[in-house]
């Protein structure tokens, strides 16, 4: 039996009897936090703690057992689970009597948040956010879960306390066994890369990748839809590569109900970061950063791959809303908005009732949009109407025997009226500003500033640049994020890969030397902080007993770090003519392969890079 079945079965055990407690009030500590998810949390009654090397040695001195807690601003359950679980006084009361509390913004610290989302993944078969975790006092996850009802997650509570009041020696073992297994061995060297291998793994990931697609409403999965932007960036350079019609036809079947139905906002523009149903219908309605900056540049590279103008104008459409909604006045742009508007109403930000909109349009207007977006029948939403396209404003003209020029008007003529109505809405914004994810921001843009037209990209592009630059890096280090009390947060690879990736892309559109030497020193800083012989590391500053390094880093919604690196690292290498990077860089690109064999889906920009090797 493996220990991830043993430490699921253990799990599960713990469960099993109630017994309150009651404890004292104390401080939180979260109280106007720079971060906005941690500083909604500062009403709470729970007695919350950020993340720190003083809270680890307070539970070893009292012998505690740390609970911690992970969510994101904008994450529909993560607020859920507060209003319900964390601002009830008898949970409050006892996490703050027999519990170490300690609220984390995956965010600002993604390292700590992968290796407990593995831990999760290990022995519930699943996770996500608000991802759960309870420590040891030596920092070793002893159980974790995701969302749960609160009498539920009380009685896990009362539980836990009586466990560790009876057997700590025993929980605080087992749980140093468990982390023991996730810190693995050292990484073995794979048998050397073959001419032609980068090519073999591409093809096995278009094979893996069509067996997993949904043939009738493209993506990936059979239950909720993710971009997987990684995974479709990948697919564009294997089509590019090789144009085979199966994967012209997957590929543009995913950007079209993507582009068209219910994970894009119709009316201002971006997507949203995930739908719960397989059709892409339903949304959670959290709006992302880095899904859009990534969205529009899988845009861009299709349009001109697929010869598909439609696919540049949603590029525009999308960095578009980026810069209308999302940038700030020091020109870097905020993280996300909140799934709930003002008023805790999921969606409400975006969704119609149909006495609204007859009050706001024309009758003509109404009866345009009605058919366009699908604005009858029963409504999704207790809320009302969420805006998809269901047909052409060519195809909608005909249907109306109206003539498509005024057909035109009318829709703009609405579209405007509804704009103007919903910028009076209240949509709750996180307005950190993260190197990694503006340096994805910043990538896109210069490939839009590339476009004809593309002005306004490009000076947005150095808005963007100049914050990464003049706020983020202070000489010495990248700062993830800084707010008015200082750092946010810690860089990590991601971090200076991304911004690394970036600031290359500026570097080269504007033919500025500072700033390739500035790459080049970022990239440098990046090898010696987060790889070793071992592998690459997320981070160096986790607090907890992260392992060994790994060869490779899989993708998440973001893309891989450590492919990004390596990618970039040989496009400076082979500009300033750096052999020992090129050597390194080579190395750790044949490392890992074995993993490729199996599971070429998970590491799609790894693929694509091996590939591209072969063909240069």
């Amino acid at each position: 039996m493996t220990y991830a079945r043993k430490l699921t079965i253990w799990a599960l055990m713990v469960t099993l009897s109630l017994l309150a407690f009651t404890g004292p009030a104390l401080a939180n500590a979260l109280v106007n936090h720079d971060s906005p998810y941690l500083a909604m949390h500062g009403d709470d009654p729970v007695a919350w703690h950020t993340w720190s090397a003083e809270v680890l040695a307070r539970a070893k001195k009292e012998n505690k057992l740390l609970f911690v807690s992970i969510g994101y601003f904008a994450c529909h359950w993560c607020h859920v689970m507060q209003r319900e679980t964390y601002r009830d006084p008898q949970v409050a009361k006892l996490l703050n009597e027999h519990f170490i509390s300690v609220k984390v913004d995956r965010e600002l610290n993604p390292a700590l948040d992968a290796y407990l989302i593995d831990f999760v993944q290990r022995t519930r078969g699943v996770a996500g956010w608000p991802l759960n975790v309870f420590l040891t006092p030596e920092g070793h996850p002893l159980v974790g879960l995701t969302y749960a009802p609160k009498d539920r997650f009380f009685t896990l509570l009362s539980d836990l306390q009586q466990q560790w009041q009876q057997a700590p020696l025993y929980l605080a073992q087992t749980a140093a066994k468990a982390a023991a297994t996730m810190k693995g061995e050292a990484a073995r060297p794979d048998p050397a890369l073959k001419a032609g291998d980068g090519q073999r793994y591409e093809t096995l990931l278009v094979q893996q990748a069509l067996q997993l697609s949904d043939e009738m409403d493209g993506g990936f999965g059979e239950q909720s839809k993710f971009p997987m932007v990684p995974q479709l960036d990948a697919l564009l350079s294997a089509y590019a590569h090789n144009a085979t019609p199966l994967l012209k036809d997957f590929l543009t079947l995913t950007l079209d109900r993507m582009a068209t139905q219910g994970i894009r906002d119709h009316l201002g523009g971006g997507f949203f970061r995930y739908t719960i149903d397989p059709d892409w219908q339903t949304p959670h309605f959290e709006k992302m950063l880095y899904d859009n900056a990534l969205l529009a540049g899988l845009y861009l590279r299709a349009a001109t791959i697929f010869k598909r103008t439609d696919y540049a104008d949603i590029a525009r459409d999308t960095l578009d809303f980026m810069l209308d909604n999302m940038r700030g006045s020091q020109g870097a742009l905020v993280a996300s908005f909140s799934a709930v508007d003002a008023d805790n109403v999921e969606g409400g930000y975006y969704l119609w009732e149909s006495e609204m909109l007859l009050d706001i349009l024309t009758h003509e207007e109404y009866r345009l949009m009605k058919i366009l977006w699908g604005l009858e029948g029963h409504a999704d939403f207790s809320a009302g109407y969420l805006p998809r396209v269901q047909m052409s404003l060519d195809e909608a003209a005909s249907q109306l025997q109206i003539d498509n020029g005024l057909a035109q008007k009318q829709y703009s003529s609405a579209r405007e009226k509804l704009l103007e109505v919903r910028a009076h809405r209240n949509l709750p914004v996180d307005d950190k500003l993260l190197a990694a994810w503006n340096g994805l921001a910043l990538t896109t843009l210069v490939e839009a500033a590339k476009l004809p037209g593309g002005k306004k990209y490009r000076d947005a592009a150095k808005g963007v640049r100049d914050y990464l630059l003049n706020t983020l890096w202070d000489g010495q280090r990248l700062l993830r994020a800084k707010g008015k009390r200082g750092e946010l947060g810690q860089a990590g690879l991601e971090d200076y890969a991304f911004a690394a990736q970036g600031l290359l892309a500026w570097a080269e559109l504007t033919n500025n030397d500072d700033d390739f030497r500035l790459v080049v020193r970022w990239v440098n800083d990046a090898w010696r902080r987060f790889y070793s012989d071992t592998g690459w590391l997320l981070s160096d500053q986790t607090l907890l007993p992260s392992g060994f390094g790994v060869a490779m880093l899989n993708e998440s919604p973001l893309p891989s770090p450590s492919s990004t690196l390596l990618k970039i690292s040989l496009l400076v290498a082979h500009r300033s003519g750096d052999k020992m990077l090129l050597a390194r860089a080579k190395q750790a690109l044949a490392a890992g392969h074995t993993q490729l064999q199996q599971a070429a889906f998970d590491y799609p920009s790894q693929v694509t890079l091996l590939a591209e090797q072969d063909l240069t």
